[in-house]
């Protein structure tokens, strides 16, 4: 909680979107503060000038976040209170923080969460697919064999699967989770939470495909991709499974089956027709 006086650092959520998604104590702690820590100073200085909120902002990102660190350690040792806002949602989620905080704690200073929005909870709370227990995977790789590699490593997960992708691969994204886990498997695509053109899109990831294909508006935003978990599979199998698909990069696939099946024990066949 604290504020007013002592030295702590104050990991705080935006919007996500609209700019009324921001919590009475959130907009306290910007006012009160006596620097605010955030990833673009032009991004975040259009919500503080919303709301009326005067108050420094300094650039925090992925580029200079580890030299930035032990500067930011020394002010919160002397006295400061310090607030880190990310450009949109909860920082630290696909977001720069984690080495400050973790630096933060190290020192043994106070570290306080002011909740809020988060794009991953809320496309969880609108897509209709299990949310009792899921795994977030962040951005999946960009380059299209490395995020296939990600999501075979995948395939046995029962949860379910949420990650973030951007305008630019979204089609591209779609295309290898319906290969990955094949045309039926349900996922739901969620994109420009809590803004004008908010979307859910809902089904088997072959006809989510189809209605993104058939109007080019619904490809263009910031996504949220919710993929249902698998039924439970032998761990054998899906490992065999897992050592095909990355054989059969390199040679024929009756090949990667024999030597998938040498290399894990399970039946070459099964692979094969599982494959």
């Amino acid at each position: 909680m604290a504020i007013p006086g002592q030295a702590a650092l104050y990991i705080v959520a935006t919007p996500i979107g609209n700019l009324a998604d921001i919590s009475s104590r959130a907009l306290s702690v910007l006012a009160q503060v006596d620097e605010i820590l955030c990833e673009d100073t032009r991004s975040s200085s259009v919500l503080l000038r919303h709301y009326g909120i005067q108050n420094k902002l300094s650039a925090l990102h992925d580029h200079n976040e580890s030299q930035k660190t032990g500067l930011i350690l020394e002010k919160l040792q002397s006295g400061m209170r310090l607030a880190l806002i990310s450009d949109a949602g909860t920082p630290l989620i696909s977001d720069p923080g984690y080495h400050l905080v973790a630096a933060t704690r190290a020192a043994g200073l106070p570290v306080y969460a002011v909740p809020g929005a988060c794009a991953l909870i809320a496309a969880l709370s609108i897509c209709g697919l299990p949310c009792e227990r899921f795994c977030f995977e962040g951005f999946l790789p960009s380059a299209s064999k490395a995020r296939r590699d990600r999501l075979l490593a995948l395939q046995a997960e029962t949860r379910t699967m949420v990650y973030y992708e951007s305008t630019h691969r979204i089609s591209e994204s779609l295309a290898d989770v319906q290969q990955c886990f094949g045309p039926d498997r349900l996922v739901a695509v969620v994109k420009e939470i809590s803004k004008h053109f908010e979307r859910c899109l809902s089904g088997p990831v072959s006809h989510v495909i189809e209605q993104m294909r058939a109007d080019a508006a619904l490809e263009r935003g910031e996504f949220v991709i919710v993929i249902q978990g698998g039924a439970q599979q032998d761990g054998a199998l899906v490992q065999a499974r897992h050592t095909f698909h990355v054989l059969s990069e390199a040679m024929s696939k009756s090949q990667a089956a024999k030597l998938a099946a040498k290399l894990t024990g399970v039946n070459r066949r099964l692979i094969y027709a599982e494959g």
